[in-house]
């Protein structure tokens, strides 16, 4: 607690100049804190762009050296893999999630055989890109199956570990899978393995551009409120990030990110447990359309990204992520 009182308590003395502001600030961001999201997309040489997401592309494998040499030379510890699937690829079951050859895998084995241990490969385990219904898991009567889809999960997991992915990260928000999926890679040897756990996924109305990168635009059926969360809450946060550490998560995420940052604080304040924060798509969008059109300016995408460390993220998964050195002066 301060004490003190004004005049001999001047707080802006300390604001005055520069180099004291810097010397005093209580946090920082640099390119360790980072995750880069790339969009993978099927064919050669393409660079492909996105447009709810701009400045954000699709690229073919071919394309990924560039893309992935730029983030080890920035220093970013991790790439997150998705892909955009065809539609006549996509079915009820998601069966492509489950193919050996899919676009994930190829990725994953181009990066590892290129850049070995340079850089850490993050893969997202939910089968909503691949689901002609746009969903997470088995669709029965509107409603996502659990069991069955978890074990389809785990399937998923292990397959994208053989192809030597070093972070797994379930973003389907099934009961239990954490446990399931920590099981089954343990006892094939992949012991070292690390699970990311989007413990805290709210069924958000902020995810709209990234379903139009990864291909899954106008498919979804209904919505995904039966087991993503309610976003009027917060104590259910705490059940959740529980129950996957007890499961065995190594991190957890909280996704969206500024509109839940009392969310990232509440879990930060009650656990420790390394926590990441998604600058979702949609927030991502609002910002760049905002600042393309000049209604604000290009220093909210700091003042955006400090207040996830603000607010106890350890590290954060931002489209921002491939151009920190013009953000970060």
């Amino acid at each position: 607690m301060i004490t003190g009182n004004y005049p001999n308590l001047r707080l802006r003395r300390s604001r005055k100049n520069d180099w004291s502001r810097r010397l005093i600030q209580e946090n920082s961001l640099s390119s360790s804190d980072f995750i880069l999201p790339i969009f993978l997309i099927d064919g050669k040489n393409t660079k492909q762009s996105i447009i709810t997401m701009p400045d954000v592309y699709r690229y073919t494998i071919d394309k990924l050296g560039v893309i992935v040499d730029k983030a080890i030379k920035s220093k970013i510890p991790m790439v997150a893999l998705f892909p955009y699937i065809k539609k006549n690829i996509k079915n009820n079951h998601g069966t492509e999630a489950l193919n050996e050859d899919n676009l994930v895998c190829r990725a994953i084995q181009y990066i590892k055989k290129r850049y070995k241990n340079e850089i850490g490969i993050m893969c997202d385990v939910a089968l909503d890109p691949y689901t002609s219904h746009g969903h997470d898991g088995l669709l029965k009567s509107g409603y996502v199956l659990n069991d069955e889809t978890v074990k389809i999960l785990i399937n998923q997991s292990l397959l994208q570990a053989q192809m030597g992915c070093d972070v797994l990260a379930p973003s389907d928000m099934m009961d239990g899978r954490i446990g399931k999926i920590r099981k089954a890679l343990d006892k094939e040897n992949y012991q070292m393995v690390q699970i990311l756990s989007y413990a805290v996924k709210y069924a958000s109305s902020f995810y709209g551009p990234f379903r139009d990168a990864v291909g899954s635009k106008g498919l979804l059926k209904g919505d995904k409120k039966n087991y993503q969360m309610d976003f009027r809450n917060s104590h259910e946060a705490l059940r959740e990030v529980s129950l996957d550490i007890k499961e065995g998560a190594d991190m957890v995420m909280v996704k969206p990110g500024m509109p839940y940052l009392d969310i990232i604080k509440l879990v930060k304040d009650n656990f420790k447990i390394p926590i990441l924060a998604y600058q979702v798509s949609g927030e991502y969008s609002l910002l760049s359309n905002s600042i393309k059109k000049n209604l604000i300016d290009e220093k909210s995408i700091l003042e955006s990204l400090i207040s996830f460390k603000r607010a106890g993220a350890n590290a954060i998964v931002s489209y921002y992520a491939d151009r920190l050195n013009n953000i970060i002066k």
